[in-house]
Formats: C-alpha cells, sequence, structure tokens
C-alpha cells in the first residue's frame, strides 16, 4: 500500500508543478495583465483541491500551513481556510465489518436503531449517525473508515522522509523552520483520531475540566474501541449556523465567554488544549450549554512553552510590544542571523492595533500568526506548537465571532488571568516544585545557595523589589539574582504575577 500512496502523491504534486511550469512558461511570452490576481487564486484553489483529494493527513497539514502566512502566500491561506474534511457518505455496509470487528458478532443486539440513511457527520477518517441504544438511550455512534489507519501512517511516514530531504538541502531554512519538528508536532495531536479510546481519554479530562463552567459541556463517554466511539448524543447545530437573535444577550455573551475562558485555561493550566474548535464541533441551542465535540485532535503544551505563551499574552493586554518580542525570543530562540532589534520594531508597530480591540474588529488567531510571519523573516526560530496553537486560536475565535461578535478576547483574557496566577501561584509551592528548586540550586554554582538564601531573607523582611513599571517582566527577572536557574526564575515569575494582580485588583471599572 505505501509504493501505490507514494506514487499517488507524487503524481498529485508533479501535476501542481506541471501546471506552475506551464503557466510560468506563459508569463515569460505574455505580458502579466488584469487577470494576475486571478492566476493567483486558480493556483491557490488547484493546491487546496490537491490536498484534499490526498485526504485527512493533508488536509490537516494544509490547515496548518493557513495559519503560516510566513510559508504560504495570502491567496494561499485563503484558499487553505476553506479545508474541509467533508466527503460523501459511503453506505452503512461498509462500516459493518468494523462493528463487528470491534464489537463482535453480535454487536446490532446492543441498538435499538441507527439512522443509517442520513449520517450526522461525513469525513474521510470517520462517519457519525445517530442511534438509539438498546435501553432506549439517544447517542451519537462514530466509526472509523476501514483502512484508514494504515493509509494516514504511510502518509505520515512519507511526509516525515519527504521534510528530511528536504531540512538537509536547506539547512538555513530549516534551522528557522524545522518542518520536521512541525509535523511532529501535527502527529502527536492527529494520533487520538485514530484510536477512539485516546479520544474517550481526551473526553473525559475534558469533561473533568469543564465543571466550573455554566455554558459549556462535552459529550459523555459511552464506550469506546480503537475504532468505535459510542457517545451522548449533543444537542443543536453548528455555532455558525446559530442565530443570534435566538438566544439572550446574556446566554449567548456567556457561551462566548466561557468558551475563551476555557481554552485560556487549557493553554496554562492544565496545557492540554482542543486543536479543532471550528464550527462545526461546537454545538449550540438556546437553554443549553454550549456542547464542544470531536476530541480526535488535542494539543499539549510544556511548562516553559506555556508560561512564554502567557507571558506573551499577558504583554499584549499591556500594550507592550518590547515585552511581546522577548517573550517570543524566549519561546523559541535567535539564530546567528536574526534581527532581533528589527523583530522588536514590528512588534512595537503591531502590537498597540490588538490590544485593544474586539473580537468583530479583530481575528487574534491571525494576529498570533502574523508574530511568526515577523519572527521568521527577522530569523528567530518558533516552537513547531505555535503553529496548532495559532489554528486553535483562530478556529475559536471563528466559532464566536458569529454568535457574539463583541466579545473583547483582551477583556476575558484580563478577568481570566487572576484564576490563571493564583492556580500557577499554588502548582508553584508545590512539595514537587519546591524540590526541583532546590535540586537546581544544589547543581547550580557554589555560591547559588547562599543567593538564595539572601532572597529568602530579603522576602521574609519585605525587602525585596522589582521595578516592574519601568521593565518587561522578562526583563526584570534577567536582572535578579539566579535568573539563570529556571526554577527558580519560575518562582520570582509567580511573584512578579501576584503584584501585577494586586496593582489591578482595584483598578476603576
Amino acid at each position: 500500500m505505501s509504493h501505490g500512496r507514494a506514487r499517488l502523491v507524487c503524481t498529485t504534486f508533479g501535476a501542481l508543478l506541471a501546471r506552475e511550469g506551464t503557466r510560468a512558461l506563459a508569463r515569460h511570452t505574455l505580458r502579466r495583465g488584469a487577470d494576475g490576481e486571478s492566476a493567483a487564486h486558480a493556483r491557490a484553489r488547484h493546491v487546496r483541491e490537491a490536498l484534499e483529494s490526498l485526504g485527512p493527513f493533508y488536509i490537516k497539514v494544509g490547515q496548518i500551513l493557513s495559519t503560516r502566512p510566513d510559508l504560504v502566500s495570502p491567496a494561499v491561506i485563503g484558499e487553505l481556510e476553506k479545508l474541509h474534511d467533508q466527503v460523501s457518505a459511503a453506505p452503512f455496509a461498509d462500516f459493518e465489518p468494523v462493528l463487528a470487528g470491534d464489537l463482535g458478532p453480535l454487536w446490532a443486539a446492543g441498538f435499538r436503531d441507527i439512522d443509517t440513511d442520513r449520517p450526522l457527520g461525513t469525513a474521510s477518517l470517520a462517519q457519525v449517525y445517530r442511534a438509539t441504544l438498546a435501553d432506549g438511550t439517544p447517542a451519537a455512534l462514530k466509526i472509523q473508515r476501514p483502512g484508514i489507519r494504515c493509509l494516514v501512517e504511510a502518509d505520515m511516514a512519507l511526509l516525515t522522509k519527504a521534510a528530511r530531504f528536504a531540512g538537509r538541502r536547506s539547512p538555513r531554512f530549516n534551522a528557522v523552520i524545522d518542518t520536521n519538528a512541525m509535523l511532529g508536532v501535527v502527529f502527536d495531536a492527529m494520533r487520538p483520531e485514530l484510536d477512539f479510546v485516546l479520544e474517550a481519554r481526551n473526553m473525559h479530562q475534558a469533561r473533568e475540566h469543564l465543571a466550573d463552567f455554566k455554558h459549556l459541556a462535552v459529550p459523555a463517554v459511552i464506550s469506546a474501541t480503537p475504532r468505535v466511539l459510542v457517545q451522548s448524543l449533543a444537542p443543536g447545530c453548528s455555532i455558525a449556523d446559530a442565530r443570534p437573535a435566538d438566544f439572550p444577550l446574556e446566554e449567548r455573551a456567556g457561551i462566548g465567554r466561557d468558551l475563551l475562558a476555557f481554552m485560556y485555561r487549557s493553554y496554562f493550566l492544565t496545557r492540554t488544549f482542543h486543536a479543532d474548535p471550528h464550527p462545526g464541533n461546537i454545538l449550540v441551542h438556546p437553554g443549553e450549554a454550549a456542547h464542544l465535540i470531536d476530541w480526535g485532535m488535542v494539543g499539549r503544551l510544556d511548562r516553559p512553552l506555556s508560561t512564554s505563551i502567557l507571558l506573551v499574552l499577558l504583554s499584549l493586554a499591556q500594550n507592550d510590544g518590547a515585552a511581546v518580542a522577548k517573550a517570543w525570543i524566549e519561546m523559541g530562540h535567535a539564530t546567528p542571523w536574526a534581527e532581533v532589534t528589527a523583530f522588536v520594531e514590528d512588534m512595537a508597530a503591531l502590537v498597540p492595533q490588538v490590544a485593544t480591540a474586539t473580537l468583530e474588529e479583530l481575528n487574534f488567531g491571525v494576529t498570533l500568526t502574523a508574530v511568526l510571519e515577523h519572527s521568521t523573516k527577522r530569523g528567530i526560530k518558533t516552537s513547531p506548537m505555535i503553529s496548532v496553537l495559532g489554528k486553535s486560536f483562530a478556529n475559536l475565535e471563528g466559532s464566536i465571532r458569529n454568535l457574539c461578535p463583541e466579545l473583547s478576547l483582551i477583556d476575558v483574557f484580563d478577568d481570566e488571568f487572576r484564576h490563571i496566577a493564583f492556580k500557577l501561584v499554588t502548582e508553584a509551592l508545590s512539595e514537587k516544585q519546591a524540590a526541583r528548586a532546590v535540586l537546581d540550586l544544589l547543581l547550580g554554582s557554589a555560591t547559588a545557595p547562599q543567593q538564595a538564601r539572601s532572597i529568602l531573607r530579603d522576602l521574609s523582611n519585605r525587602e525585596l523589589t522589582v521595578q516592574v513599571n519601568q521593565l518587561p517582566m522578562s526583563q526584570a527577572l534577567e536582572k535578579l539574582p539566579l535568573a539563570r536557574h529556571k526554577a527558580l526564575r519560575d518562582a520570582l515569575a509567580v511573584l512578579l504575577v501576584l503584584t501585577w494582580i494586586r496593582r489591578h485588583r482595584h483598578r476603576p471599572a
């Protein structure tokens, strides 16, 4: 299968290159006319159609590329944003062997009825049906397409080889855009889509994390095997199809705020987030909680990256371009040829446009990728997870914009930040973190314990002072003793966060 798949992929992309070569030859013989823009859009459409024809993995890669203006043109981004994973419905008979293989030959006894004529959803990885269980419980039945896992794994292996080959041929490009690492992030995020037991685990975790949100819910898992998932039936329609007039203002605003707050906590507290919250994966109905479905694609952040992203958003909220640039660079690193000063100037121009905008005025996910575009152009390598995070941000905004366009992302972040900060303080003061700080001290320089005792003495005497007004948070940290010890830097960052909260707690409404 892999050789045949490789042949198909090469043929598809070869046709694209041949078409581009023909167009380039025509440009040499014909003067560029008024149809130049339409030619660019035609080229972009052909790219999208090629990715759609190759199936789910290439569709996901295309969706990630739609958040990378540093890699593809605006015309291509416009087309890739249209990428969808909707295919013609396959006959239910195609899926019966999967049901028998995972649930046993008597699988039908578990269902009173399955609406096999009208699937609730059709995608290249699976189809979803409305079902009624034997005990009368309404349910959604998700069945993986036969043989799709082998196909996707073959695509992953093929593209990994291509990325390694390209990296060896273009080392300077690869120093800024680590394509192999970026693909690894996509692979990790997609794995639960190929194993519904992992998706069910993601749903269980999400339900626990949603306990504090009045307007949000996740379907309950009834049963799960690697290829068959049975879950409770979520009410309503896609948030993109909902009419705002059908919802009281308080309810639709509550849904929007809870969606944003939940995602902020996902990025910065649980560090596990829904990586594909497009409108079709958020179902709403008046009087009901909004249901987040399809937990197959999930992103995961480590603590340092999550902290850096938090500093980026905090700096955006404070309209501090220099701090945004600093925090962004700390998420990756500057190459030897990086233009750091120019990047700081880029952020000084961009950030004021973001700080006070509402969702109606601003696509924050696109803003995040605009920062990425500037950083790549200036030779700054960024974590490959930013692509998945940017996709998540952009999808979430598109989902909320229809229902509550007047919502301000910065205002919600400002309010939610207090909760996030106190949770981070609790985490930083845990026994594990304290032990880590001690170990870092022991492994550090001989003078580190003495410096630590000095800091602790100053803290106990309330003599430690940090001028947060004059310096961005990350710069202030660097001027403190033991700045090179990461665990202590994290703890000191918490102190600065608390200072920020205390100063803003009684701010005028």
